[in-house]
């Protein structure tokens, strides 16, 4: 028996209105919410019934009997897509969709702008020591301006590690606006691929020896957690910096506030950690040169704007059979037709 009706559901809030507004237009779709701590006797009926989950990725926001693994979709029979806020999927378990017939889903892109004006601003804002000088004039009377000796970033190497949606938009502010060699790291892409985003392509230790600046703009996967630590931090130039704005884990944190203590790097910003937020006595957020932010990179309004109307956009066109320009997991397209079919009476187009 095929259905009209598609349903989608989100836990306690929705990245941005636009995205409910962006759904409202389609009177053949239905929204549901649930809190974190609803009673099985609310959250059954909706999960059994649902076809969508648009979820966060961040996984200190979400409770985790409700991450995209094994547990919830054995509650969630009829569910075909996860949609994951943002480029993160760090809640969600591919294996097990795949396994299950569910399309994963992202927003790769929507927050490219702001998380890459964020790097360089903590290019910047390190650079010239503006964080330092901030800080010891808010608790120190007089300040003599020449200990705080800044630098350009004009022609200086930046090296990205990841060299997708946000590096690529990192290397094209960093050579327009600075001159500056842009080096990356990826796996993923070729020589002409890399040169063609404004790139030079050299594996990750011949960028580490290189960079004046070090930014992480990959995906946390099993392969790159715990990918930069004391041997990483070891290769860098002792005037170098270190940005992460992709997720915690890939770096070290003991590593590197054990690398900053031995003068081995000049400074840190951090735009995400092994505990969002972190606690106030995190060794880390005890350095003048650590500039430091709770995982807002891509927290601006344009960007949440942004990634709430893709994801309504994304899902609408799934619904219609249509091809999903940012799927996680392609190998599971087969299974997740044979399932389409089943629900709508009509074969989705494959990408």
């Amino acid at each position: 028996m095929t259905i009209n009706t598609k349903r989608i559901f989100y836990i306690d809030q929705l990245a941005d209105p636009s995205f409910a507004d962006t759904l409202k237009m389609r009177p053949d779709i239905t929204l549901d919410r649930l809190a974190g701590d609803d009673p099985e006797t609310v959250t059954k009926p909706v999960l059994a019934a649902a076809h969508a989950y648009q979820t966060s990725s961040t996984r200190h926001e979400l409770p985790r009997p409700y991450w995209a693994d094994a547990p919830l979709l054995a509650r969630t029979p009829n569910l075909l897509v996860v949609s994951t806020n943002g480029a993160g999927y760090d809640t969600v378990n591919l294996a097990a969709c795949t396994a299950a017939g569910v399309l994963v889903v992202n927003q790769a892109g929507g927050n490219r702008e702001a998380v890459a004006e964020h790097v360089l601003g903590m290019m910047l804002g390190l650079s010239k020591r503006i964080i330092e000088t901030d800080r010891y004039m808010r608790r120190t009377a007089g300040i003599n301006r020449n200990v705080f000796l800044g630098n350009d970033i004009h022609g200086k190497t930046v090296g990205i590690v990841g060299l997708g949606h946000v590096g690529s938009r990192v290397a094209e502010l960093c050579r327009g606006l600075f001159a500056m060699r842009v080096l990356a790291c990826d796996p993923y892409l070729s020589v002409e691929t890399m040169r063609a985003r404004g790139a030079e392509k050299v594996v990750l230790d011949d960028l580490l020896r290189q960079a004046d600046f070090v930014s992480i703009n990959c995906p946390r996967t099993d392969e790159t957690v715990g990918m930069i630590g004391a041997r990483q931090y070891a290769l860098m130039q002792p005037h170098a910096f270190f940005i992460n704005t992709a997720r915690g884990g890939i770096h070290d944190e003991a590593a590197l506030a054990k690398a900053l203590q031995e003068k081995r790097l000049a400074g840190a910003g951090l735009d995400v950690w092994d505990t969002e937020p972190p606690p106030p006595e995190h060794p880390l957020l005890a350095f003048d040169n650590v500039l430091v932010s709770p995982h807002t990179a891509g927290v601006t309004r344009e960007a949440r704007a942004n990634m709430g109307r893709i994801a309504a956009e994304q899902l609408i066109g799934l619904f219609d059979g249509k091809p999903a320009p940012r799927v996680l997991n392609p190998d599971v397209w087969p299974r997740y037709a044979e399932r389409f079919a089943a629900a709508f009476g009509r074969r989705p187009e494959a990408g």
